[in-house]
């Protein structure tokens, strides 16, 4: 199963002082942990976001795409980062999410959502998917 944790500041914490420079030994710390998911064959993939500031919020209105929200200047609309991984189970998505170093500030809260495999969607839907996106839908792993 494949699940994504994503990672936020908490709103109710304090930000961080802004000159308070740059934490190697902290970032190393963040690096030796995807380093120990990669080895242990579960990090599909693990990535920082850019600070909002350059972000934008699409939403539907009337039918059609429109512009609605950015760039973000609170840190409780931003996502700081995620982890995309692969394990057997909720637990095992969990007991990855527990272990996580925390401390740059971004990354406080973390949310574990389970992402939607061809396994969860019906046959008609798998279709539906193979008809409409036959090259996408076969290198995701949708066939």
């Amino acid at each position: 199963m494949r699940f994504i944790i994503t990672a936020q500041p908490n709103p109710d914490a304090s930000a961080p002082a802004a000159d308070a420079g740059f934490d190697e030994a902290l970032f190393k710390t963040y690096m030796r942990f995807n380093e120990e998911m990669h080895q242990a064959g579960v990090l599909i993939a693990s990535e920082g976001l850019m600070p909002g500031a350059p972000g934008a919020r699409i939403a539907v209105r009337q039918g059609k795409r429109v512009l609605t929200d950015g760039p973000f200047a609170e840190t409780k609309e931003l996502v700081g980062g995620f982890y995309l991984i692969d394990v057997p189970t909720l637990d095992d998505a969990i007991a990855w999410a527990l272990r996580a170093p925390s401390g740059m500030g971004f990354d406080d809260i973390l949310d574990v959502r389970q992402l939607t495999g061809a396994a969860d969607l019906p046959a008609e839907i798998l279709k539906l998917i193979r008809e409409a996106a036959p090259g996408w839908s076969g290198a995701a792993g949708w066939l």
